[in-house]
């Protein structure tokens, strides 16, 4: 790969929940990256895995709720993390903050496929059952977390 360019104004926006956008920027076999932004109170990404990339995360603005393992941390502007092949994870904006994000895998996915499939969720286009049977194909393996319910449930408190 020589060159990889996605300028702002072209790059394709999703919505994939309620407050909760991402900007397409490159889905390469290297690399594949994107930006979330995310509103108060957006639900963000449930509890999974991922059994070929290392996932990464860079906040930009805001405050964001990851999930590593059994542990929660709350990341601020300016701080990044990666999360190894294997390693259950979620992510969402901190209770009552927004968050803005650039996110990344390594290597690379086919990652905007299923994005779009997200999308089309959200717009009433495909099902659950689609997403769920999309595992395999976008290495997006879902799971279950008791710490991530338990932040859940604290922030209703």
């Amino acid at each position: 790969m020589t060159e990889n360019l996605t300028r702002a104004a072209t790059a394709e926006i999703i919505s994939d929940g309620p407050g909760s956008l991402i900007t397409l920027l490159t889905d390469t076999d290297e690399l594949t990256c994107n930006t979330a932004s995310f509103e108060v109170g957006a639900t963000g990404a449930p509890v999974h895995f991922h059994t070929k990339a290392t996932e990464f995360f860079h906040v930009t603005d805001g405050a964001l709720d990851v999930l590593v393992g059994d542990e929660v941390h709350t990341l601020s502007k300016g701080d990044f993390i990666t999360i190894a092949p294997g390693v259950k994870h979620a992510f969402a904006p901190a209770a009552g903050k927004t968050a803005e994000v650039f996110v990344g895998f390594t290597p690379g996915m086919g990652r905007f496929d299923y994005y779009r499939l997200l999308g089309r969720v959200r717009a009433g286009e495909a099902t659950v059952q689609d997403i769920i049977d999309s595992q395999p194909t976008y290495d997006n393996h879902y799971a279950e977390s008791e710490a991530w319910a338990g932040r859940t449930r604290s922030a209703e408190a």
